[in-house]
């Protein structure tokens, strides 16, 4: 498994896509926990919240970033606030697709996460059981044909953010 900068070299080494299946109601991201207190504080997020400069590091050299969150309203404050970076992410380039479960009736998706590269490679995420982040593990080639289907499923499903969103408001 890769995990830390050998898990992040992924994403300056991948050359035209990188899709990202999110099935967890929180995740614990160590480099996030002040972040995630001024935001729910209601404090300023700063300007990287309004332009993600991780994903423009990856779109402006011309490839694509998406991903399809399965959830469940109502939302944990974790997803409150991840949901409330999207517009940021969305503003530099990245594509996001919405599941709610309890609006859509959606049956045949994992029930865990994974980065899908290039259409080529796929990294299984492993978490914790509070999220905590243990690493990815890239699947065999002949699990590639497993992953792609549910992409596109997940992709068939989703509602764009904006009109989620929009709901929620």
């Amino acid at each position: 498994m890769l995990a830390g900068e050998e898990f992040g070299r992924l994403f300056e080494t991948f050359e035209r896509s990188a899709f990202r299946l999110e099935t967890l109601a929180v995740y614990d991201v160590e480099d996030e926990q002040e972040e995630i207190a001024r935001f729910l504080a209601g404090e300023d997020m700063g300007p990287e919240w309004s332009d993600n400069p991780w994903i423009r590091s990856m779109t402006d050299t011309g490839r694509t970033v998406s991903r399809v969150h399965v959830l469940r309203s109502p939302l944990t404050d974790y997803l409150r606030y991840e949901l409330s970076a999207y517009p940021g992410n969305i503003a530099a380039g990245e594509s996001i697709g919405i599941i709610d479960l309890t609006e859509a009736h959606v049956t045949g998706l994992p029930d865990h996460d994974f980065w899908l590269f290039d259409d080529r490679q796929v990294y299984r995420m492993h978490y914790t059981p509070e999220g905590k982040f243990l690493g990815g593990e890239l699947l065999p080639e002949e699990r590639l044909g497993e992953y792609l289907a549910w992409r596109d499923l997940a992709l068939a499903y989703a509602v764009p953010f904006a009109a989620y969103w929009e709901r929620r408001s």
